[in-house]
């Protein structure tokens, strides 16, 4: 299990180096004009000279690269060029709201998907599968902008018509300001996350689990009069995750990166809003931050997505 471990763990980090290879070609070999976006339209070149002097960005490719990693092995990722500030103050800032949002959707998408999932599986071609079936579909044809728009108005809009201001509009209060605060902006970008995103665990769980059901140790196993709660629990549920961890690595790790329609639509400040602002305002140091961020939440969901897979299946450890 150790080797397996390290071998993925050097892969990961393998990954992680050449994708910084390829942000350095996209943001500072590309041509650029970040001194000129700096200085102004109407600056002198003299001016633009020396921003870009200030910047570092006149050193030769290898310097910059160099010095870039280095900087980032210490945590330093530089400045944001308009509110000249640490970048890992913003991402300081943003990433909290980020991890609320993702991490309290992840629980629900997965429970609801996966029980939904198994339920449909247990009882095929019944009217609950077909209930279940049409709620998966419903909601993963459901763009989340509209499913958020949705739910503003009929959970805030209406109900504050109504003389029932139960939800927020918008916006973010931190854990540290109370819990129910902190639920209560964000139970509606849950809801719309994982509404969404439960759909496809739904589907995925519901296929796997009929699959692994018609397998011969599912029905060694009920000869042996085992009951069916143990049989679907203990036997066919951990069997049939292997594609929905596989779902859930991925889904997470995209998403903690930011995400960045349900955060523009909940006005919440969080990475996806950070890194939209940044791109807008060609704001480098920011999106480099964010993407380098991004990728390694990524590599490391991957990770871990194999260390499951080891638990749940020894004989993947031998491949």
């Amino acid at each position: 299990m150790l080797r397996f471990l390290i071998r993925r763990i050097a892969q990961g980090l393998l990954v992680l180096w050449l994708i910084t290879l390829v942000l350095f070609a996209l943001f500072f070999i590309v041509p650029s004009n970040v001194a000129r976006t700096l200085a102004g339209r109407q600056a002198p070149q003299a001016t633009v000279d020396l921003i870009s002097h200030r910047l570092g960005l006149d050193l030769p490719l290898w310097r910059q690269y160099l010095g870039w990693i280095g900087r980032a092995l210490r945590g330093d990722l530089g400045f944001d060029y308009y509110h000249q500030v640490p970048v890992t103050t913003i991402i300081a800032q943003a990433l909290p709201v980020t991890l609320s949002l993702v991490i309290g959707a992840a629980i629900l998408w997965l429970a609801i998907g996966v029980f939904n999932g198994v339920m449909s599986a247990i009882h095929p071609r019944s009217f609950l599968d077909r209930s279940l079936t049409a709620f998966a579909l419903f909601f993963y044809s459901m763009p989340s902008f509209l499913l958020g728009l949705l739910l503003l108005y009929f959970f805030y809009f209406q109900l504050t018509l109504a003389g029932l201001p139960i939800f927020p509009p918008g916006g973010y209060v931190p854990l540290s300001e109370g819990v129910v605060p902190w639920i209560d902006h964000l139970i509606l970008p849950w809801l719309t996350l994982a509404l969404v995103s439960a759909a496809i665990y739904t589907r995925l769980t519901r296929g796997s689990m009929l699959d692994v059901l018609g397998e011969d140790y599912i029905r060694t196993a009920r000869s042996k009069g085992i009951s069916e709660r143990r049989v679907i629990q203990r036997h066919g549920l951990r069997s049939a995750l292997t594609p929905v961890v596989t779902q859930f690595g991925i889904d997470l790790g995209t998403l903690l990166g930011g995400a960045v329609v349900t955060e523009t639509v909940f006005s919440l400040p969080g990475l996806g809003k950070a890194s939209l602002d940044a791109l807008n305002q060609q704001n480098q140091p920011v999106v480099i931050a964010t993407v380098l961020l991004a990728s390694t939440a990524i590599v490391v969901a991957n990770i871990a997505v194999d260390v499951v897979y080891a638990v749940l299946d020894p004989r993947v450890r031998l491949n």
